[in-house]
C-alpha cells in the first residue's frame, strides 16, 4: 500500500484529501503545520507528499526545499487557495512534481497522485539499472596474479595525483577498467570521467567531437555544442584507442595539453579547462611514430606513467577468478538459479587460447551458464567454450 503525507493547516482540507485517498486505498498520514510535515517527511518513508504553502511555523516552500536537500526523489505536490503562475513556477523549480490550485479537483487530484506513483517508481528502477550497469562496467581489478598485483599497486601509487598516463594492451585486456578505476581513486572521482573511443569517431568529426563547435561551423551544426575536454572540465578525460586519432586532432590535442585552452571549431577564443588525460591504445605508439601516424611529442606529453595491461594468456593464474566472477554477473543479469563450475571445469577453461583476452573469457562464460545445467562441467567448456574451433 503507497504511503502518502498531507501537510496542512487546514482540518477540513487534511480530512477531505484523507477520506479521498484512504477510499482508493492509499494509506495516509496528516501533518497540521510545515515543522511537523517535515519531522514526518525527513523520518518516514513517503510515496507522495502533499503540501500546502501558506503555513504557520514553516511555509510550504521552505519545508520543500529541505525535503529536496534529503531526499529529491519524493514526488512533492505543492497546493494553494492563494497562488498564481509566478508560485507555481517557483515550486517547480524547487523540485516540486506538481502544484495544484484549492479548491482541489477530484479527478485532478487522483491523477496527480497515479503520476506521481510512476515517476517513483520509474526512478527507482532506473537507479537499480544504473547500479546494475556500473556493477557490470566498473569495480575492482578482478585477480591475484603478480602482473596484476604489480598494476593494482601502481594505480594506488598514481591515481590521486594528476600525472597523465598511458595504457597500453591488446583489445580485451581491461583498460577501460584500468582507466575507471585510476579515476575513481583519484582526487577528482566527483568530477565526470568523459570517454571518448578515437576509434569509433569518423577522422572528419574527431575534432568537433573533442573540442565543440559553434553554431553553423559546419553544414550540419544547428546549434553550440560543447566538445569532451569542455564536458570533462574538473575531472577526467580517457582518450581510448588514442593511436587512431588523426594528425590534426593529435595536434590540437597537444596544444590542449600544453596550454590548458581549447578551442571550439569555427570558433575564434579560447576556453580554460582543468583536465586530466588518461589515454589507452593496442598499437605500439613507437612503432606508428617510425610511420609517420603518431606525434612523438604528444607521445612523450601522454607517457609520463605508463601502464602495461598483460593479455589473458599472460595471467593464467587469474582465469579461475575471473570465471567466477564472470558467472555470479551473468546469473544475476539472466535472473536464472545458482550454477557452479567444478574444478576439472576451470583447470579446462586455463588451458584454451584467449586471444580475445578478458571480454571472450566473460562472453565465454554467459554462453556456459546459458547452455548448461546446474554443474558447468569439463565436458561444458569442451563442448560449448570454442564451438567453431576445427579439431
Amino acid at each position: 500500500m503507497s504511503k502518502i503525507l498531507v501537510i496542512d493547516d487546514e482540518r477540513s482540507i487534511r480530512s477531505t484529501l484523507k477520506d479521498i485517498l484512504e477510499y482508493e486505498k492509499y494509506e495516509v498520514t496528516e501533518a497540521e503545520d510545515g515543522q511537523k510535515g517535515l519531522e514526518l517527511a525527513q523520518n518516514n518513508v513517503y510515496d507522495v507528499i502533499f503540501c500546502d504553502i501558506k503555513m504557520p511555523k514553516m511555509d510550504g516552500i521552505e519545508v520543500l526545499e529541505k525535503i529536496m536537500e534529503k531526499n529529491d526523489e519524493v514526488p512533492v505536490v505543492m497546493i494553494s487557495g492563494h497562488g498564481n503562475i509566478e508560485t507555481a513556477v517557483e515550486c517547480i523549480k524547487k523540485g516540486a512534481f506538481d502544484y495544484i490550485s484549492k479548491p482541489i479537483d477530484l479527478n485532478r487530484l487522483l491523477i496527480t497522485v497515479r503520476n506521481a506513483l510512476d515517476k517513483k517508481t520509474l526512478v527507482k528502477e532506473t537507479k537499480q539499472l544504473r547500479k546494475k550497469v556500473s556493477k557490470s562496467k566498473s569495480g575492482d581489478i578482478i585477480g591475484n596474479s603478480e602482473a596484476i598485483l604489480k598494476i593494482k599497486e601502481l594505480i594506488e601509487k598514481v591515481a590521486p595525483t594528476d600525472a597523465r598516463i598511458l595504457i597500453t594492451g591488446e583489445n580485451g585486456t581491461g583498460k577501460e577498467l584500468v582507466a575507471r578505476r585510476i579515476h575513481e581513486l583519484s582526487k577528482r572521482a566527483e568530477q565526470p570521467l568523459v570517454e571518448v573511443n578515437c576509434a569509433a569517431i569518423p577522422s572528419e568529426l574527431i575534432e568537433s567531437e573533442l573540442f565543440g563547435h559553434e553554431k553553423g561551423s559546419f553544414t550540419s551544426a544547428v546549434k553550440q555544442r560543447k566538445g569532451k575536454f569542455e564536458q570533462a572540465d574538473g575531472g577526467t578525460l580517457f582518450l581510448d584507442e588514442i593511436g587512431d586519432m588523426s594528425l590534426a586532432a593529435q595536434a590540437k590535442v597537444l596544444r590542449a595539453l600544453q596550454e590548458n585552452k581549447v578551442s571550439r571549431v569555427g570558433g575564434d577564443g579560447d576556453i580554460k579547462v582543468d583536465v586530466r588525460i588518461l589515454a589507452a591504445t593496442n598499437k605500439d605508439l613507437r612503432a606508428e611514430i617510425e610511420k609517420g601516424n603518431f606525434r612523438e611529442d604528444l607521445y612523450h606529453r601522454l607517457n609520463v606513467i605508463p601502464i602495461h595491461v598483460p593479455s589473458l594468456n599472460e595471467r593464467r593464474d587469474d582465469i579461475a577468478i575471473l570465471a567466477e566472477h564472470f558467472l555470479g554477473i551473468v546469473l544475476e543479469e539472466q535472473g536464472m538459479p545458482q550454477k557452479s563450475f567444478d574444478k576439472e571445469a576451470l583447470n579446462e577453461l586455463k588451458k584454451l587460447d584467449w586471444s580475445g583476452n578478458i571480454r571472450e573469457l566473460r562472453n565465454v562464460i554467459e554462453r556456459l551458464v546459458i547452455l548448461s545445467d546446474a554443474k558447468i562441467t569439463k565436458d561444458d567448456v569442451i563442448a560449448f567454450a570454442k564451438p567453431n574451433k576445427s579439431e
